[in-house]
């Protein structure tokens, strides 16, 4: 059993940054693929970007170049970095645990989440 608890949202302005961060518990939790999701409203929820135990990250297009995922296994913790922030990042975003991952931009392949955090970012 995984418990995750995100932190880190607010709300900021256009080419801002912010730093998420997702605590977890339990004693596997270098064991699994961790990810970020985002959902804003009216919109399905999306793939933001994943890294393995071992540190393999993938990231959606869109991300590319402004968003760092990395982790702390001994501190049971995932980030998620966001620099240059753009009004369309604008969601709720979450934390997600999974193993095994066959697609890890699917959601219905994570086993636990978190209750997610707000990002709004204004023009």
């Amino acid at each position: 059993q995984v418990q995750l608890v995100e932190s880190g949202g607010g709300f900021v302005q256009t080419g801002d940054s912010l730093r998420l961060s997702c605590a977890g518990s339990g004693r596997t939790f270098s064991n699994y693929v961790m990810s970020w999701f985002r959902q804003a409203p009216g919109k399905e929820r999306e793939f933001v970007a994943s890294i393995t135990g071992s540190g393999g990250t993938v990231y959606t297009g869109s991300v590319k170049g402004r968003f760092t995922i990395s982790r702390d296994n001994t501190k049971n913790t995932v980030y998620l970095q966001m620099n240059s922030l753009k009004p369309e990042d604008t969601a709720v975003y979450y934390c997600a645990a999974g193993w095994p991952i066959r697609i890890v931009t699917a959601p219905n392949d994570y086993n636990y989440w978190g209750q997610g955090t707000q990002v709004t970012v204004s023009s």
